[in-house]
């Protein structure tokens, strides 16, 4: 492929304190660009996050300005020809209402949007709002469900929210297992493997990622009895009640893909990716 067909440049936007510099520091760290990823937590910085840069983010644990970041990625890793690879610039944007013009402008420059959640309160205010520009400009949006290690609200719930809110279906590439300290992992619908997930210590991408099908034995004694019933059950309805992945309609900006993780202790991360 040509340069510019292996170019791919992301918006990242959300409410405030979602976990979208988070998130970049993620994609920078899996990315090979960083090796310890820093982290934005209530406001005060275990080593400042890349994108934030100026002293005021760094005081106030805030993106103020949009920032740009590139790295080279491919899903193939290491062994990736050069024409196989991926040139992604991340747009890391503010969150907060006050700088949200910088947010507008940057929205006119981006190939697709990431739509950061926090999967406890679902959809909020600045989220409605950014939304609508990219709508308006028919650019592709990407849900990534965050913070699932943390209690969160029911997943059909979220979606439902989300639909509802920014009026645009959905489609969960993967579903999570659980949430807060039950969190196991996540089910992959295209594989249909459990993707079981160790924590890793904090900043670094070093943890397993264990990949089980379910329909084996294994799978059964992985996740408790009532997760696996649990899971079965949403799988089926989510089979029958959601709408299925069309390119087309995701390049159109009229269908959602969703993945679920936690950006603080990488799951689901790299999946994204």
């Amino acid at each position: 492929m040509n340069e510019i067909e292996r170019r791919r440049t992301f918006a990242i936007i959300s409410h405030p304190d979602a976990g979208k510099t988070t998130l970049t520091e993620k994609f920078l760290l899996f990315g090979g660009q960083i090796q310890v990823a820093g982290a934005v937590k209530s406001n005060k910085i275990r080593k400042s996050a890349t994108s934030d840069w100026m002293d005021i983010e760094k005081q106030r644990g805030i993106s103020v300005s949009t920032s740009v970041m590139e790295f080279d990625y491919s899903p193939k890793g290491a062994e990736a020809k050069e024409d196989e690879t991926y040139k992604v610039n991340i747009l890391d944007t503010p969150g907060h209402q006050d700088f949200a013009e910088d947010t507008y402008r940057t929205l006119t420059a981006v190939d697709s949007s990431i739509i950061v959640v926090d999967s406890a309160k679902g959809v909020e205010a600045q989220t409605r709002k950014l939304f609508k520009v990219c709508v308006m400009r028919h650019i592709p949006i990407f849900t990534f469900i965050n913070k699932m290690d943390r209690e969160a609200m029911d997943t059909f719930e979220l979606l439902d929210d989300i639909e509802k809110e920014l009026g645009i279906a959905t489609c969960p590439i993967n579903w999570p297992i659980g949430s807060g300290k039950e969190f196991r992992g996540v089910f992959d619908r295209n594989s249909r493997e459990l993707e079981i997930f160790s924590d890793t210590k904090k900043g670094t991408s070093i943890g397993e990622v264990e990949k089980v099908s379910i329909d084996s034995e294994e799978a059964k004694s992985i996740v408790s009895e009532a997760q696996f019933a649990q899971l079965e059950e949403e799988i089926e309805l989510l089979d029958g009640a959601s709408a299925e992945f069309d390119q087309e309609m995701v390049s159109k900006g009229e269908l959602s893909p969703v993945f679920f993780g936690s950006a603080l202790t990488n799951f689901g991360v790299e999946t994204f990716l």
